[in-house]
Parts: structure tokens; C-alpha cells; sequence
């Protein structure tokens, strides 16, 4: 579906690594050739997130994001325009809210948990690639990134990775992974994806040049 720009999708479960995994692509590739997109500054206002039978605010569904806006602004950015938002800070309150510019590109990278859930957003890609890791490390990575980056106490971590996150792995998100195009193990390492998909990237930009 895609025009003007070769769109490719990152998804997989809470902790895998998806985040880590577009730093170090950016490393690899230039950002002025490639536009990154994440799908957490998509998400709704915490007032109206969903709250869960015990009044916990429920981040992990489709229905938490603000994903019509994120098809806007791709729309946006086929035409040729710059899209400007602010990223999310989730309950982190001593977190500076920065400003994000998105420019058109030749290549268009969006990660983010639901991106294959929604059959709109799904049309648009060229590649879909999903980052996979064991249950057990994609805990310990979540309890170190929510108390450090988004301050959650270990408890509430746990509580919502046991009641929000293993559901909605299994509900809307795990079951894409065969649809994949590429899947790239994150137990250990993820240095080899990495290679391959800079390598991949890099011809795709020749092509389009």
C-alpha cells in the first residue's frame, strides 16, 4: 500500500526489545534517510486508559492507542510534510515532555506493540519484522525500564506484567509472529538481526535513490 516511502514494521511483546533494537539501527543508518516512529507517543491521556477491576490503569490494549492519528500521520508524511507531536511520558511526572519532528523519507520505520493488530495500520507495510524473547527476560527487562523510566514501583510492575501484559501478548500480539516476514531472537543478542537488516536496509536505499 505504501507509496513514496518503504514502510517497515517492528513489533513483539512488552521487554523483548524493540526499542533497543530501532537505537541501534539508528546507529547503523543514517536519520536523515529514515524516519522513526513509535508507536508509545500514540498512546491516549492516562485519564482515559482503560482501569482494570482493581483500578489499575490498563496501557496494555489496541484500544489505548491513538492509532487513526498515527494513519493520519503517515498520510502526512507520504504527501511530504513534517509531522510534529510530543512524545508520551506515561506516569513519569520529572520527565522533560520533548518535542518530536517526523520528516519524510525514503524508509519509514514504526515500532510498537499493536502495529500488526490493526488491520489498517498492517496494510501500509512493506516488511513486517518481530522481535522475540523468552517470558522470563521480557520481565526482568519491563521491571527494569517502568521503575526506571517511567516510574512504577516493582510491585505495580509485576501486578500489571501478570494481569495487563501476558493477555495481551497472547490476545494481540504473539499470534502475528508467524505472519512475520523476518523474526529475530533477542534471548541472548539480537547483533545478528541487526546485521542483516541494516545490510537489507542499506540496498533498499540504493534502490530508492
Amino acid at each position: 500500500m505504501s507509496k513514496g516511502s518503504y514502510i517497515i514494521g517492528i513489533a513483539g511483546g512488552s521487554g523483548s526489545g524493540k526499542t533497543s533494537f530501532v537505537n541501534a539501527l539508528k546507529k547503523q543508518i543514517s536519520n536523515n534517510v529514515l524516519c522513526f516512529i513509535s508507536l508509545d507517543d500514540y498512546y491516549l491521556p492516562r485519564e482515559e486508559q482503560h482501569t482494570d477491576a482493581n483500578g489499575i490503569k490498563n496501557f496494555d490494549l489496541p484500544s489505548s492507542i491513538r492509532y487513526k492519528e498515527l494513519l493520519e500521520d503517515i498520510e502526512t508524511l507520504r504527501r511530504g510534510d513534517v509531522v510534529t507531536k510530543r512524545k508520551y511520558t506515561f506516569n513519569n511526572a520529572s520527565a522533560h515532555t520533548e518535542s518530536i519532528e517526523l520528516n519524510p523519507s525514503p524508509v519509514i520505520i514504526i515500532e510498537g506493540l499493536f502495529i500488526y493488530h490493526y488491520e489498517e495500520l498492517k496494510e501500509y507495510f512493506d516488511l513486517k519484522i518481530f522481535i522475540d524473547a523468552r517470558d522470563e527476560l521480557k520481565l526482568i527487562r519491563r521491571i527494569n525500564r517502568d521503575e526506571k523510566e517511567r516510574n512504577y514501583p516493582y510491585e505495580d510492575v509485576v501486578y500489571r506484567y501478570e494481569h495487563h501484559v501476558m493477555p495481551s501478548y497472547r490476545d494481540y500480539i504473539g499470534k502475528y509472529k508467524d505472519e512475520a516476514d523476518l523474526v529475530i531472537n533477542n534471548n541472548q543478542s539480537f547483533d545478528k538481526g541487526l546485521k542483516v537488516v541494516s545490510a537489507f536496509l542499506s540496498h533498499q536505499l540504493k534502490d530508492l535513490g
